[in-house]
């Protein structure tokens, strides 16, 4: 069956549509707007007019293009930034208004579920034992260990991600030294004690990790970690955009991303495997019985 899924993310609203099965699936088609919801919220924690109506309209296109790729059954979902929003539900009326569909705002616990099941259901490899995985959004980070393909035993999350760390303490382009140690101390003040259970392997999901993958290729360890950080803040993020084939709005987001993916994998100790699939393909896959 030819399923999808649009995600309104703290930093991007992304639409996949894929071939489901009872054995996995196939990708047909995805695409992502970088709409910043995480930035417009006010003061308040309310998300502006404007935003909202941006989104929306967003919404709207991407899921005439699931419906003209001929996606039989569309599901809408919203993360860390709307959940946190106290306005949320003004959001969700005007996507309902602008297209009819109708969005669930997850949880940190069916967050972090559907990550790893994404991540689990999508492994080249039959993990040995339990599966670690990290993914790490614009304004949450989740922390899992579980089972493959689906059973999670322990979660941790965390109101931090890339959009905020780099709003935050990441001011510039190509971020300084002291701006860098700043967000380091920020991810470890946050994962301050944080034990995750032992692992067998451990997959790094979620915008950041796939981009690195484009930089540094598939496994993150202390020194891919060092390396790329360097590079990262040794040139503007629109240089670094044109080199690697990405958008400058996810390069200028990528050092956070790293920072909080490197003290993810210290409280793993291991590296992380960038994985291919994560909550999307998660959401996809997870289809109640009957």
């Amino acid at each position: 069956m030819r399923r999808a899924c649009i995600d309104i993310g703290s930093n991007t609203t992304r639409l996949l549509v894929a071939d489901c099965d009872d054995e996995g699936l196939v990708e047909v088609h995805q695409e992502r707007s970088f709409t910043h919801v995480r930035r417009g919220l006010t003061a308040d924690e309310e998300i502006g007019a404007g935003k909202i109506a941006e989104v929306a309209a967003v919404v709207a296109a991407q899921l005439e293009t699931a419906r003209a790729l001929g996606a039989t059954e569309v599901r809408g979902v919203a993360t860390a930034a709307v959940r946190q929003a106290a306005n949320r539900d003004a959001l969700l009326a005007a996507v309902r208004t602008a297209c009819g569909l109708e969005i669930s705002v997850l949880s940190a616990e069916e967050e972090a579920r559907l990550a790893f099941r994404g991540a689990a259901q999508t492994l080249a490899f039959v993990p040995a034992g339990p599966l670690g995985v990290v993914d790490v959004g614009g304004g949450s980070c989740e922390l899992v260990v579980g089972t493959a393909p689906d059973q999670v035993t322990w979660f941790a999350s965390f109101e931090l991600g890339s959009g905020q760390l780099v709003d935050d303490c990441l001011p510039s382009d190509p971020p300084s030294a002291d701006e860098l140690a700043r967000a380091r101390a920020r991810v470890s003040e946050v994962l301050d004690g944080v034990q995750p259970p032992p692992a067998a392997r451990v997959v790094a999901v979620g915008g950041s990790a796939t981009s690195l993958r484009r930089i540094a290729g598939p496994l993150l360890d202390a020194g891919v970690f060092a390396r790329v950080l360097a590079l990262l803040s040794a040139e503007p993020a629109a240089v670094l955009a044109g080199h690697f084939g990405l958008d400058a709005d996810r390069v200028r987001l990528l050092p956070a991303g790293l920072l909080i993916l490197e003290v993810a994998a210290q409280r793993f100790g291991a590296p992380l495997e960038v994985g291919r699939g994560g909550l999307r393909e998660g959401l996809l896959l997870d289809v109640p019985d009957g």
